[in-house]
Order: structure tokens, then C-alpha cells, then sequence
């Protein structure tokens, strides 16, 4: 019983602070709560927090500004120079007349200059010069939307690829739990003498090398949720929850020639190939303006040089009387003439632009004849994928009732562990038969949704 009477304060400090870490130490070994995500919610970190993406939003944010300030390019150059300077023969002003006791003044060598001047210049290609500042910030922005989406689709078909592991290890452990049990079954009939001692063994051989696979495929699984949580921005060790989707493969009605259609003109790719384009021909333009229009350039300077009389570097240096102000205003009418001719830089310069655009525009045909080529074909790949995942789910029920059937007669001492063996193998292949179709068919449509540039999830929800 404890003496209350012997209790003092450092006594309860102690209890206090045992209570504390007692506390701490059991909600450190607490199991951290999962996160649990949907596929939209994984789009959503993934945006927000990969690095990749930041690294593009950084790149838009300078195209933003240079096509913002765009104007300041009619803004007037401005320079504020000091010289100090220094003749190197002395210079004499003045005659000499010994006579008249008049002799020739001897001007300081050393003279100080400053100068302020200020330029500003007209053309036709300034005005061109902002036009293809705002089209380059829209081909950024674009192509921050073809890398979010990009970034989407790896997500959502990432996604698909650890619930697809995470059934195959479901599959895999059900097939292990049966071989477990079949061996348990050779057990009992070797010990009742219906089955020889060779079998039991077989059985327990077949436990014994599928446990290698289940944990071959919990690493793979593992290592792809790893992945995955650094996709998202996330430790690499999070511990997180995915939503089942649908496990029914949606009957979609594709009409070849609209998707087509859809894609020349809504692909992401090929709109950001689209803006590229549109943001090099205002280049071209305006080096062609610069070239050949004539530019209008004004000018203003204010000038002043401090001409001591004696020594520059003992005369007052705020007499105004020392120092010769000066200036001008000055208006230029020019044109450059080596951008009349082709074999000049300037004329080269050209002609690389030129052939940067045909360039540029063959690769957009080109673009656009493989995604006709890819539309077509994952057309093709979702109707054998669903004509083949009809005949899996068939294959299934057949090999869930043959394994029935052989494990009853096997049971009854009618059938040997070899016939048991093949009718669970047989079993476990149509069914991850069936579930590779479906994974497969998933992630077709992600890639077809992102080849005729429509949201995710547009088609799959459309066959349902």
C-alpha cells in the first residue's frame, strides 16, 4: 500500500514525466493510419507536388514575364558615363611675346568628362518582337498542360498497374492457400493409405516453390508503391489505401473517323507542336521586318568636360566656370543592307528559319499520321482485348468447375495429385488471364483518351 505521506513534489515530477514518455512511447508504436486515395486524388498530389511539373511552372512563370513586359522594349536606353582622361602631349594656348612679357598658357593634360545619353528606336519588327512574346507564353502554357497531363496518365495507369499486382498477390496466396490444402489432403490419404508417400511429398514440393513466387511478387508490388508515392511526392515508404474501380470491361462505340478527327485538332502533343509553330512564325516575321523595313532611331545627349585652368586636380571642382557643357538631339533614319543580301550572316540567319519551319511543319504531319496509326491501332487492341476477356471469363467458370470436380475426385482417392496439380494451374492462369485483360483494357483507354485529348475517364464512362 503505498504512504501518501512520503509523496513530495520531485516524487510527482518523476510519476509525471514517466506518464509522458509511457504516452509517447505507445503513440510511436501506434500503426500510422494509411492514406487513402482515389484516382483523382492521386492526380491531384501528383500535380501539386512533383518536380517535374515545378520545374515546368518556373519555365512558364519566365515566358509569362517576358511576354507581360513585352512593351519595354519601346522604352528608351538610357546611359550616364564618367571618363577621366589624359593628353599625351601638352597642349599650349596662347603666344609668345618675351617683349610684352606675354607667354603661352601650358593647358592641363588630365580633364574629366560626363556624359548623359539616351536612345530610343521605331521598327516595324518591335511591334512583331511583341506579338511572338505573347504567342511563346501561350506555347508554354500549353505545353504545361500536355505535361500535367502527361503526368496524369502515368498516374492513372500506375495506378491500375498496383491494383492489378495487388490482385495477382491476392490470386497467388489463394492458389497457395489451395496447394497448402491439397497437401493437407495428400496427408490425410497417405496416413489412411489411400494415396503413397511419393504424393504427400509432391504436395508439399508444390507448397514449398510457389512461396517464392508470392514473395517475389509482394517485393515487385512494394517497390512499385514506392515508385508511386515518390510520383506523388510523397516518402517513398508511405503507406496508402486505393479505391477498387469497376472490375466490368464498358462497351464503347468507336467510330474511327470521328476520334481521328478529334485527335488532329485536341491531342496534346500536337497542339503544343501547333503553338510551336505559330510562336516561329512570328519570329520569322519579325526578322524579316528587321531585315528589310527601315528602323527610326532618336537620340539625346547632354555632355559637360571640366577644363581646369591650372591643375584638375586642385581647382575647384564645382566652378561652373571649368567646366565646357555640350549636347546634341539627334534623329536617324537607316536600314540595314546586309539583310538584302543571302550570302550574309543576316541573310543565313534567314534562311535557317525558313528551314526550321518546314522542318517543324513535317514533323506535324508526321505527328498527325501516327496518331491516326495509334488511334487505329488501340482501337483494334480493345476489341481483342474484350473479345478475349469474354472468352477468359468463359475459360474461368470452366476451370473453377474441372478444379471442383478433380479435387472431389481426387479427394476420393479417383484422381492422382498430377491431375489435382494441372486442374489448379489451369485455374490460376484464367483467372490472371481475365484480370491482365481487364488491367490491359483500362489502360488502353487512358491511352486513347490522351490520343484524341479528351478528360480522363470520358470514354469509360461513356460505356456505362
Amino acid at each position: 500500500m503505498i504512504n501518501f505521506k512520503f509523496i513530495t513534489l520531485r516524487h510527482l515530477a518523476v510519476m509525471l514525466l514517466l506518464l509522458i514518455f509511457c504516452a509517447g512511447t505507445a503513440m510511436a508504436q501506434s500503426p500510422a493510419e494509411p492514406l487513402r486515395l482515389s484516382p483523382n486524388e492521386a492526380v491531384e498530389l501528383a500535380i501539386r507536388n512533383n518536380l517535374m511539373l515545378e520545374s515546368a511552372r518556373i519555365g512558364l512563370g519566365i515566358r509569362e514575364r517576358r511576354a507581360r513586359h513585352a512593351w519595354n522594349q519601346f522604352l528608351p536606353s538610357a546611359a550616364v558615363t564618367g571618363t577621366t582622361l589624359r593628353d599625351n602631349w601638352p597642349t599650349t594656348q596662347g603666344f609668345d611675346i618675351p617683349a610684352l612679357g606675354i607667354t603661352p598658357i601650358t593647358i592641363p593634360q588630365w580633364h574629366l568628362t560626363g556624359a548623359f545619353s539616351t536612345t530610343l528606336d521605331f521598327s516595324f519588327a518591335l511591334f512583331e518582337g511583341v506579338r511572338t512574346a505573347r504567342l511563346e507564353y501561350e506555347a508554354g502554357f500549353i505545353s504545361l498542360e500536355r505535361a500535367k497531363l502527361q503526368m496524369e496518365q502515368a498516374i492513372r495507369k500506375m495506378y491500375n498497374n498496383i491494383l492489378f499486382l495487388k490482385a495477382n498477390v491476392s490470386l497467388l496466396e489463394e492458389s497457395l492457400n489451395n496447394t497448402q490444402r491439397q497437401a493437407n489432403i495428400a496427408e490425410a490419404n497417405f496416413r489412411a493409405g489411400l494415396a503413397p508417400r511419393l504424393t504427400w511429398l509432391q504436395a508439399q514440393v508444390a507448397v514449398q516453390n510457389m512461396k517464392p513466387a508470392v514473395r517475389d511478387l509482394e517485393n515487385a508490388l512494394k517497390t512499385l508503391k514506392g515508385h508511386f508515392a515518390m510520383m506523388l511526392g510523397l516518402p517513398f515508404d508511405t503507406v496508402f489505401e486505393l479505391e477498387q474501380i469497376p472490375s466490368d470491361i464498358p462497351i464503347i462505340p468507336f467510330e474511327v473517323a470521328e476520334l481521328i478527327s478529334w485527335a488532329a485538332t485536341s491531342k496534346p502533343d500536337i497542339q503544343e507542336l501547333r503553338a510551336s509553330i505559330l510562336a516561329l512564325e512570328s519570329q520569322q516575321r519579325a526578322l524579316r521586318l528587321a531585315h528589310f523595313t527601315p528602323f527610326l532611331r532618336f537620340g539625346w545627349t547632354l555632355s559637360s568636360m571640366f577644363n581646369p585652368i591650372l591643375d584638375p586636380f586642385r581647382d575647384d571642382l564645382f566652378n561652373a566656370d571649368n567646366w565646357n557643357r555640350g549636347g546634341n538631339f539627334s534623329f536617324t533614319l537607316g536600314m540595314s543592307l546586309n539583310g538584302l543580301f543571302p550570302f550574309t550572316r543576316e541573310g543565313q540567319q534567314r534562311r535557317d528559319m525558313e528551314a526550321n519551319m518546314q522542318i517543324q511543319s513535317i514533323r506535324l504531319a508526321q505527328m498527325i499520321q501516327e496518331t491516326e496509326l495509334e488511334i487505329f491501332t488501340k482501337i483494334n487492341s480493345l476489341e481483342r482485348i474484350r473479345a478475349t476477356a469474354e472468352a477468359s471469363q468463359a475459360a474461368v467458370e470452366l476451370a473453377e468447375l474441372s478444379h471442383r470436380l478433380t479435387e472431389e475426385a481426387y479427394r476420393a482417392g479417383l484422381q492422382d495429385f498430377q491431375s489435382l496439380q494441372s486442374a489448379s494451374l489451369a485455374l490460376e492462369q484464367a483467372r490472371l488471364q481475365l484480370l491482365r485483360e481487364h488491367f490491359n483494357y483500362l489502360n488502353d483507354l487512358i491511352d486513347l483518351e490522351y490520343a484524341i485529348g479528351v478528360p480522363f475517364g470520358t470514354l469509360s464512362n461513356l460505356g456505362r
